[in-house]
């Protein structure tokens, strides 16, 4: 009997352990599939701003779960996909888009990878160029080298 009552103890506190663990899930009703579809897809699109790594859907945090409830009414209201965006990049700026625009505030976030490659590879040629066209000074020794160089080379073939 003692047995029992220590697995029942031990099976109540693995259930309260895991029902302590488990997270809330956003429950919302669409009006159609489509708007669903068209929601998920956005909250997708759409950066946390609290967590900067996460989109909407994949954050726990509070500030996503507000702003996906917000998107969802969005788009059941009939709001389109541009609407939203314009909507969210005005309260929280450009960064809550995974890929912002290309404008002039963003050309160096677009176009920095390429002028760094760009940029490495000009280095590297120049570097490699460099190395060819030195000469190499290892062939090359003065008279008086070369006579004791060859007086230690006949001296080891003596021995």
């Amino acid at each position: 009997m003692n047995m029992i009552a220590k697995w029942v103890v031990c099976l109540a506190f693995a259930l309260f352990a895991v029902s302590a663990m488990a997270t809330p899930v956003d429950t919302y009703e669409f009006k159609s599939a489509d708007n669903q579809k068209r929601a998920l897809s956005l909250s997708h699109q759409l950066r946390c701003p609290q967590c900067q790594n996460q989109n909407l859907v994949d954050s726990n945090s509070p500030v996503a779960q507000d702003l996906r409830l917000e998107v969802y009414k969005m788009v059941d209201n009939g709001k389109s996909e541009q609407e939203i965006i314009d909507f969210m990049t005005s309260r929280y700026g450009d960064f809550v888009l995974y890929n912002p625009k290309l404008d002039p505030k963003t050309y160096i976030l677009w176009l920095g990878p390429f002028g760094l490659l760009i940029f490495g590879l000009f280095i590297g040629y120049i570097f490699v160029r460099k190395q060819r066209i030195q000469p190499t000074e290892a062939g090359s020794l003065s008279a008086e080298q070369q006579a004791e160089l060859d007086a230690l080379l006949n001296k080891n073939k003596a021995k």
